[in-house]
């Protein structure tokens, strides 16, 4: 009787294990759900740069794989803080807000707004000092954060950023991002939001602050 049920109880056990790896095989199958948002660009171009039509080209144009993008895109908060409704992450209103809040805060002159990356982390620790906007959570975003406003779709990304309700958001400027470059960390990885660069440049640079607040 016992030899009997230790046979049942092996053959559930064998049961189990399989219907496990079958449930982890379709976790990676071909129906798998995506879960990066798309870059959004809609259009298709030659090696030259023309615009072509994206039928079998398999470009990204064609494509569009990712989360699609909620419609709007971004919504204005009572605080005037403006949440991404992709990301989830909430962004101080002011994409140059040392300019217009701390004007005389540690910066040169001919890059007004602009600081090192050290003093871009200083000025949202000022941030959360001070509780800007009623908040104490601020920070300098991190690469993907920060790179996560870009529209691929657009020719100017700070110029559409400015149409979506934030304000002094640069053009031809980089913003820091809280990540530093590791095969080299004297530099720090920065977004341009104009071109849609990210690079890694000097610390000792000068360029622009968008705090933060949110996410995972």
């Amino acid at each position: 009787m016992k030899v009997r049920q230790g046979f049942c109880f092996a053959i559930v056990l064998m049961v189990i294990i399989v219907v496990g790896f079958a449930r982890a095989g379709s976790c990676g199958s071909k129906g798998s759900k995506i879960k990066l948002p798309k870059t959004g660009q809609t259009t298709c171009y030659d090696s030259s740069g023309n615009v072509i039509s994206c039928t079998n080209t398999g470009q990204d144009g064609e494509l569009q794989k990712g989360v699609a993008w909620p419609n709007p895109r971004f919504a204005a908060n009572a605080d005037t803080t403006i949440t991404d409704n992709l990301t989830g992450l909430v962004w101080a209103p002011n994409g140059n807000l040392m300019q217009t809040r701390d004007p005389d805060w540690k910066q040169v002159q001919t890059f007004v707004g602009a600081v090192t990356w050290q003093q871009a982390l200083d000025y949202v620790a000022k941030l959360n000092a001070e509780k800007y906007l009623g908040q104490n959570d601020w920070r300098l975003p991190n690469f993907k954060e920060i790179g996560s406003l870009v529209n691929n779709a657009q020719t100017n990304t700070a110029e559409w950023l400015n149409s979506q309700g934030f304000t002094n958001v640069r053009a031809s400027a980089f913003y820091w991002s809280s990540t530093s470059y590791t095969n080299d960390p004297a530099k720090a990885w920065a977004v341009d939001m104009v071109w849609s660069n990210m690079k890694y440049l000097d610390k000792t640079r000068y360029f622009y602050v968008w705090p933060v607040r949110g996410g995972e």
